[in-house]
């Protein structure tokens, strides 16, 4: 106990640490959740930026309320950060907040009456058609590099999978016969996913004698590498980074700038498979999503798309006066 009589707020480290129990908070989301990496990632950044603020007021986290959550808030509006990022910023804080409450750390939750910043609604950005024709295209040559190159832009777009999905995928996870392909997605929750001719074929290529081997080291610097189904130059695992990279590169090859980016290919996959009537269920389990709510912002189509399918399929929307 405190000379006033309250408790002892839990222990702050120094600046740039976490308190106790933000590092217990974020420990249960790996055990206890499954919450992926970047998320947890995400979240650190998110409460060290918020305890740093209680500190800065001469508060540690039994002190907040509304107020301070609100403030702080503010200033990282005020900061520059958005809409998006302030929401999850927002998400972190209820979970630290009521993981305290569940805990029986306190018995208040200051950021249950706090509103959390709107979104913008934002459409994908999806490649047309005949551009992702002119992607694949600009990796058509027979190098290994060609090879892997083709190979992943042929999955991320016949798949939709996620990017970080790409990067796990092992030799092991592909299907012998079936053409299936198992994924782990977020949360660690796996799911199978197809692979259509044209990935099938891209992958075959990657994993066949003028692919993969030529990339493969004498000795393997990492266990799981050897096992890794996309590796980088040097021999390792690809990473995340290494994807952007190459798909940066093969976008400004075929004429196409900077806007290309692993995330639009997914976009691109659920918006072309929605708009050849594929339904939005399978595109949701394909996909990963949790809810079909997520899945449904793909179903939103250009103005331009809404008139010409409009006057195509109502009997009274095309016809001529008299017709």
């Amino acid at each position: 106990m405190t000379p006033t009589g309250r408790s002892a707020p839990p222990r702050t480290g120094e600046r740039g640490e976490l308190s106790r129990d933000a590092e217990e908070f974020l420990t249960w989301l790996v055990v206890e959740q499954g919450r992926a990496r970047n998320t947890i990632a995400a979240y650190r950044r998110d409460i060290t930026a918020y305890e740093a603020f209680l500190r800065s007021r001469g508060r540690a986290l039994d002190d907040a309320d509304i107020t301070l959550v609100e403030e702080h808030l503010a200033v990282r509006r005020a900061a520059g950060i958005g809409p998006s990022s302030l929401a999850r910023e927002l998400a972190a804080l209820r979970g630290l907040h009521g993981f305290r409450v569940q805990e029986g750390t306190t018995a208040l939750d200051p950021t249950v009456d706090v509103r959390a910043p709107q979104a913008p609604s934002r459409l994908p950005k999806a490649l047309e058609e005949h551009e992702v024709l002119c992607l694949l295209g600009a990796a058509a040559g027979q190098s290994a590099f060609d090879r892997r190159d083709r190979a992943i832009l042929e999955v991320l777009y016949g798949t939709g999978m996620r990017v970080t999905e790409l990067v796990g995928l092992s030799i092991g996870d592909l299907g012998s016969d079936t053409g299936l392909v198992r994924v782990l997605g977020k949360g660690a929750k796996e799911r199978l996913v197809p692979l259509g001719r044209c990935s099938l074929e891209a992958v075959k290529g990657w994993l066949g004698p003028e692919g993969r081997p030529r990339l493969e080291p004498r000795r393997w610097a990492r266990r799981g590498d050897a096992e890794a189904l996309f590796l980088n130059a040097r021999g390792g695992r690809l990473s995340r980074q290494g994807v952007w990279g190459i798909i940066e590169k093969r976008a400004r090859r075929a004429g196409l700038g900077g806007r290309v980016h692993p995330h639009v290919l997914r976009h691109s996959c659920a918006s072309h498979m929605l708009a050849h009537g594929a339904d939005i269920r399978v595109v949701q389990e394909l996909l990963g999503h949790a809810s079909v709510a997520t899945t449904q912002i793909y179903t939103r189509v250009s103005p331009e798309h809404l008139r010409r399918a409009y006057e195509e399929a109502h009997p009274r929307a095309g016809a001529r006066p008299g017709q």
